[in-house]
């Protein structure tokens, strides 16, 4: 049995995104100010609990990808001076303009009115990259031990209590024999766990399942892909938002696109993202959301924003969607859990961010009442889902709650319920308390059904030219995604038989397409069933998830790989 060193800490929390780090520097912020009030009144004991934080990146931002436009209400609560802070927030422009375009396949047209979610003044255009090493270097100088290039394996429990997180091994062959580097993974005993590890990470899957957390609805999710590009001066203005509906997405399939003006380069160009969401619970077994960002920047409404720029960056993540009513049990016996892993976010305004830090904040002070108390059971800690219930985050996400849900039935029927909810604040004849939905695989048709017996059709060519237009490998480049060559695949197949057979001939291996980054591939082999067999290009992986939510069989398990792996993103 392998022996493991033991660190011990009040606080562990598993995730530096905007929801980890907040927990992290409010849980200082509370230490400051009770010791504060001790030295003052004369009353009490001051008290030095000791926190950490982990994260999977090589550095701290590495990982983060986001829309991202801020709404800085999260960022107000949790640093009120944070305008006039030094070094200075890394906000790329205030939101100055905004508007919503309806796209078809030959153009398109504004909106002649925006709607009330998509409007966007007295928000912030970021760079979550750029924001969260900022919020990192502020949580260190508050004395919080920051451990970057260390993944969470899996939870330590005793029972139903959560007591830690074992780190993960390194040095491992891909045949899962040490090399001459081993390094066994070291355990973070905790009081109170905070996991705030992101969209459908490993140990939330793991943990909700075994202790039964799911909420009244399966989450659903989405899938962000996103470029950051370069352009000319003028042409797309910094806090400039531009919200597409329609094309190139069809009827049947939620989500939509978007444009932001960022800051300046050195240069004195412009900086431009540009990004679709596709909600994962399409129907079309060969939808592919890299292929659908081509075409929508093909488009003439679209194509005139990026002409005569370079694409710098790529990176894609998957999103929580399902609202208030997919919301796992965010508490238990030593654990919380917020930001996407809770599934705090609203997407009918598609943000999330100030809704993570937020929940963050409110899971610090539940953390440090419940190590005041000396009781970090779940009938303290419940009082976490107190606070959020009794918090404006809580009053949002009602407002959202069936939003996603509500295009189930189609564009039309989505579109009818979100104006309900805009109207009424969530209340109204078409808008019911809770829609019922399944899991987001569940709505993928089968070739078949879904292509009325055709068989699957070749998709058209895409004609990547390289400088509108990119391949899926050239844009895997563009994420700056490493890892380990040598090391156990973290993307297991659990009944790798089903991809040569079934899969083959019930879905045509949708994992060649719905993969954004080009990691799942059929290979010629000769003597299989249909000549084909999976091969699998982890190092190309942007931990983006999309696999193990979207697997029509659930045989795909995302785990962690050897720490410090991963995209690099830079401005996104």
């Amino acid at each position: 049995m392998t022996e493991r060193d033991v660190m011990d800490f009040d606080v562990v929390v598993v995730g530096g995104g905007p929801a980890g780090l907040a927990t992290a520097i409010h849980f200082a912020n509370l230490v400051e100010r009770h010791n504060a009030a001790v030295r003052k009144s004369g009353h009490g004991e001051e008290v030095a609990p000791q926190i950490c934080l982990i994260e999977k990146a090589a550095e701290l931002g590495a990982h983060s990808l986001s829309g991202a436009v801020m709404d800085p209400k999260g960022l107000d609560a949790l640093l009120p001076g944070w305008r006039t802070m030094e070094p200075k927030a890394p906000v790329e422009a205030e939101v100055h303009d905004d508007y919503a375009m309806w796209l078809t396949k030959a153009g398109g047209f504004k909106f002649p009115i925006t709607p009330p979610p998509l409007k966007n003044h007295g928000n912030f255009v970021v760079s979550l990259n750029k924001l969260v090493k900022w919020l990192g270097g502020i949580a260190e100088q508050k004395g919080i031990q920051v451990f970057p290039g260390f993944p969470g394996a899996k939870l330590v429990r005793e029972g139903d209590r959560v007591t830690g997180v074992q780190l993960g091994d390194a040095g491992i062959d891909k045949h899962g024999q040490p090399k001459g580097n081993f390094q066994a993974g070291g355990i973070l005993a905790g009081k109170v766990v905070v996991i705030a590890e992101g969209s459908r990470g490993s140990l939330t899957k793991q943990l909700v399942a075994d202790l039964h957390l799911e909420g009244k609805n399966p989450q659903v999710y989405g899938i962000g892909v996103k470029e950051v590009w370069e352009v000319p001066k003028g042409q797309c203005a910094p806090g400039l938002v531009v919200h597409t509906m329609g094309y190139p997405l069809d009827s049947h399939t939620f989500g939509g696109g978007w444009i932001y003006g960022m800051g300046e380069t050195e240069g004195g160009k412009n900086m431009v993202s540009v990004g679709l969401v596709v909600g994962l619970d399409y129907r079309d077994p060969t939808m592919d959301a890299h292929r659908q960002l081509q075409l929508m920047k093909l488009n003439p409404k679209v194509a005139p924003f990026l002409r005569g720029g370079k694409m710098l960056h790529y990176g894609a993540k998957s999103l929580p969607e399902g609202g208030l009513y997919a919301m796992p049990r965010c508490y238990g016996d030593g654990f919380l859990l917020v930001g996407d892993a809770a599934g705090v976010m609203n997407s009918m305004r598609l943000k999330g961010i100030h809704l993570a830090m937020r929940s963050g904040m409110l899971a610090a002070e539940t953390a440090f009442a419940c190590l005041q108390k000396g009781d970090t059971s779940a009938a303290a800690t419940v009082a976490y889902e107190q606070k959020m219930k009794a918090d404006w985050m809580h009053e949002e996400l009602w407002k959202c709650r069936n939003f996603h849900q509500g295009f189930h039935k189609g564009r039309l029927a989505g579109l009818v319920n979100a104006g309900f909810a805009t109207m009424f604040g969530g209340k109204g004849t078409f808008w019911s308390d809770e829609l019922k939905s399944d899991a987001g695989h569940t709505y993928m048709r089968k070739v078949g059904e879904y292509f009325g017996g055709k068989g699957k059709p070749q998709c058209d060519k895409l004609a990547e030219d390289g400088t509108l237009t990119f391949d899926k490998l050239t844009s895997v480049y563009s994420s700056g995604t490493l890892h380990e060559e040598d090391q156990p695949c973290h993307l297991v197949v659990t009944q790798p038989d089903l991809c040569s057979t079934r899969c083959v001939e019930e879905f045509g291996n949708p994992c060649q397409h719905f993969c954004p980054a080009a990691v799942y591939e059929m290979e010629e082999k000769a003597g299989t069933k249909h000549g084909v067999e999976l091969k699998i290009n982890a190092s190309n992986c942007v931990h983006c998830k999309t696999c193990d939510i979207m697997d029509p069989y659930q045989v795909i398990n995302w785990v962690t790989p050897e720490g410090g792996g991963g995209p690099n993103y830079t401005n996104l």
